[in-house]
Formats: structure tokens, C-alpha cells, sequence
């Protein structure tokens, strides 16, 4: 599903950070790096730049000791000042909700440590091979699936590629590449682009995916580098990202997308139905309309995964489904992404039937 959602934040040298020179330095003259560095990481001082009040900080800052808050500078940016249900905001900001338990809701509710079959690799569905490219990613959603994934077990290095590009190279059923994680941008393009430069010579790899979150909430990310990579590469290439509402499509993102596209690169999202979020019509047919006019095709929208902690989050599937009809009789078909749900041990995302 989706790859949003990574825990663990690798050392600087891992990821090639370079600490901000001075915190007045314009921010759009920092790299991506830069920006990653000075992301916030309290729950006080999210609030403050928001000028909204502190309530239950010893519950919010408990929830933060089992999955870290942690929300770069340019998302904070696109969300409304003094507005508790920002959907942008709600995201990230955790709640003591998160603490009390809930039936069916489980640490690992997609079993893939099933699939997770050598160090840095899952590989659950025919034709195709998720890599777990790097543990970190720039922003923390608090509804991700893999919170609780064992990432320390499955952190790899250079050292390991060629172990899983050897996985990869003895199936020659596997003609698709998926770099996830954490998130796989958290690499630098030297690093990126060595990887899919090794992964390219095994022949019957025809198709690179990348699933990220990354450039939404730092489009510094797509730098020129990264689109000549991505170009220059004999793979077709799709980006899939992971846009829950229209407010997170600013003006740098949408100019950021804009490279990729005209490197011809395909562009899709996939989206989680989140209450109180982007549980509504208007919500979903604006974030359909908003990424059509960015590039970008509506791929999935995801029923959310039972991980643990996220309960609060959840939409009843007849809701989903009653939302879904009304997204296919206001727009085209085109627009409307397919709603599914991630089952463990299926070969497939599972779609979510039409109620009768």
C-alpha cells in the first residue's frame, strides 16, 4: 500500500543531510536536506507556529515515545493558522487517542513480515518486488501502516543491494521494481540513481515504480538531478504519491510535478479515507480535480489499514462505499480513484464492492 510511512530516521551521513547553515536562512534557498534537517519534532512547538493552544501535551508527547511526531517546515506552511482541524494538521499531530486500545487493531495488520523475505525486501504480489529502500521518511502520518514495522531488521545499505538485486535477478516473473520504505527520496540522487543503475542490468526488469510522500511535503526534493535520473533511465517510470487532500497541493508542489511530467514520467496517487479528514464529497472531489489539473492520475483510495493507534482515523466501509457511489455520479470515471483494502495473504489489493 502505501509508503508513507516510515519511522525510523537514518543518521545524516545515511542520508546525506546537511544541517541548515543559519536558522534566518531563507528557505528557499535550502536543498531538501536542509529543510529535512530543521524539521519540527515537538508537539508544543507545532502548535505554537500554528498559534493554537496546548491541550493534553502529556498524552500527545506519550503517543510521540511509540511513533515520533516529526513534520517538515514547507507542509506546516500550507496548513491554516489557529484552525485545530486543519486536515493537514490532523494528520501529524498526535492524539491521546492513540494510547487506548481498540479492538482488531494490531501492530502488524497486513502480516508482512510474511512477505518480508530477506533483509530490505517484501514481495507479496506476481510480477513485482517492493523494495524497502530506506527506513526513514520526512514526515511521520500517524495512520501509517507500517509504525510498527521492524525497520531496524530491514535497514540496508550499498553493501546490501546486490543481495536483493540477486532475489530479484534469479525470478523472471518479476518485471516491476518498487523503491518504498520509509520513504526511498530519503536517499540522495548520487545514491538513487547507483541503485536503479544496477537494478537496470537485469533484462527482464522492464518497469520502475517509486512510491513517496516525500515532495508533498518538501518539493525541494524533485531537483534536476532526480528528473535526468529518472529520464536518462531505460525503465518506464511511474511516481506514486501520496496526496490525502487537496490543501497539500501548493503551488511548489504542482511546479515540482510539472519536471517530472515533462521528463515523461507517469504520475498516480493513492490516497488513505481518513474521518474527519477527507471523508466527505467535497473534500474528494476537489483533491480529484486539484490533482488531474497538477498531472497527476487518482489511482487508489485506501480503506485504512488496522494498525495500531490509528483507530480514530477509521471510516466504516458502508460509508466508504456510500462516498464512493457519489464520487462515480459527480465525476468521470477517470477522476474517481478505485476504493480498496489491503488483505494479508491475498495476491492483490482487494476491491471494496458497489453496495447492492
Amino acid at each position: 500500500m502505501i509508503t508513507e510511512t516510515p519511522l525510523v530516521i537514518e543518521s545524516l551521513t545515511d542520508i546525506n543531510i546537511v544541517p541548515a547553515q543559519s536558522s534566518v536562512q531563507p528557505q528557499a534557498e535550502q536543498s531538501w536536506n536542509q529543510v529535512l534537517a530543521g524539521a519540527t519534532k515537538g508537539v508544543k512547538s507545532l502548535l505554537d507556529q500554528l498559534d493554537l493552544s496546548v491541550s493534553d501535551l502529556n498524552d500527545r508527547q506519550q503517543a510521540c515515545l511509540d511513533f515520533p511526531l516529526l513534520v517538515p517546515q514547507p507542509f506546516i506552511d500550507k496548513m491554516e493558522k489557529g484552525n485545530a482541524s486543519d486536515p493537514l494538521l490532523l494528520q501529524v499531530l498526535p492524539q491521546s487517542s492513540e494510547l487506548e486500545p481498540a479492538e482488531g487493531f494490531i501492530n502488524d495488520p497486513l502480516a508482512e513480515k510474511h512477505s518480508n523475505l530477506q533483509k530490505g525486501l517484501i514481495h507479496k504480489y506476481h510480477g513485482r518486488v517492493l523494495v524497502l529502500l530506506s527506513t526513514g521518511c520526512a514526515v511521520n502520518c500517524r495512520y501509517c501502516f507500517r509504525r510498527h514495522f521492524p525497520y531496524q531488521e530491514n535497514r540496508i545499505g550499498k553493501n546490501d543491494w546486490q543481495a536483493i538485486l540477486d532475489y530479484v535477478a534469479k525470478d523472471n516473473s518479476i518485471e516491476e521494481l518498487i523503491l518504498s520504505g520509509g520513504d526511498p527520496l530519503m536517499l540522495n540522487d548520487q545514491q538513487l540513481g547507483k541503485f536503479i543503475k544496477q537494478a537496470e542490468a537485469i533484462p527482464h526488469l522492464q518497469r520502475l515504480r517509486i512510491h513517496t510522500r516525500l515532495p508533498v511535503v518538501i518539493p525541494q526534493r524533485i531537483t534536476p538531478k532526480f528528473v535526468e535520473i529518472l529520464q536518462s533511465t531505460r525503465f518506464d517510470c511511474a511516481i506514486v504519491l501520496h496526496i490525502n487532500h487537496s490543501y497539500e497541493l501548493d503551488e511548489k508542489l504542482i511546479l515540482a510535478l510539472s519536471n517530472l511530467r515533462k521528463a515523461g514520467i507517469t504520475l498516480l496517487n493513492q490516497a488513505v479515507l481518513l474521518r474527519g479528514i477527507n471523508d466527505c464529497l467535497s473534500d474528494q472531489t476537489e483533491l480529484s480535480k486539484a490533482l488531474f489539473k497538477a498531472g497527476v492520475l487518482p489511482y487508489y483510495l485506501h480503506l485504512l489499514d488496522k494498525v495500531k493507534g490509528a483507530h480514530h482515523f477509521e471510516v466504516s466501509e458502508k460509508d466508504a462505499q456510500l462516498l464512493h457511489q457519489q464520487l462515480l455520479l459527480n465525476l468521470s470515471g477517470y477522476l474517481v480513484p478505485k476504493l480498496v483494502r489491503e488483505e494479508s495473504g491475498k495476491g492483490s489489493k482487494t476491491p471494496v464492492p458497489m453496495r447492492p
